[in-house]
């Protein structure tokens, strides 16, 4: 995949959350709880994955047995969900452009973090000067977003 293509995914990946939360707050009012919501739409999501991994053929089972895995690695479920009922309940309140400059000013921030120390698989990339004013701009975008 060349470069501009990967670039192109990852803004279209951007694309489906900002789609992701408003579709999650329309449901989260029609179901009127956002826990209940979430829990629905993780269950559909569920059940799109299977038939995915059905069509796909992709194995169901890890080729590692499951008793071997470090029961971390099982909470990246548990931080979607918390990513998608705090954002139906955050969205009303501060709309779509503030809610997601601010979770984009908090992904960097981990991010740059997590590069910087090669943390969970992710290559190693020194938070240098470039990195932390980037960090600081897209920071100070949502500042500006916020205060709108």
């Amino acid at each position: 995949m060349t470069q501009i293509l990967v670039v192109a995914a990852a803004i279209v990946c951007g694309a489906v959350l900002a789609l992701q939360v408003g579709v999650n707050l329309q449901f989260r009012n029609s179901i009127g709880d956002p826990i209940t919501a979430a829990l629905y739409s993780f269950v559909i999501g569920t059940v799109g994955l299977v038939a995915y991994a059905s069509l796909t053929r992709a194995p169901l089972l890890a080729p590692a047995p499951v008793s071997q895995i470090p029961l971390w690695q099982w909470t990246g479920g548990l931080l979607g969900g918390v990513y998608v009922v705090a954002t139906v309940i955050l969205a009303p309140r501060l709309g779509g452009a503030v809610l997601l400059s601010l979770v984009i000013a908090g992904q960097m921030l981990t991010a740059v973090v997590l590069d910087h120390f090669g943390w969970l698989g992710f290559a190693q990339h020194s938070a240098n000067l470039w990195r932390l004013v980037g960090v600081g701009l897209l920071i100070a975008g949502a500042i500006l977003i916020l205060r709108n």
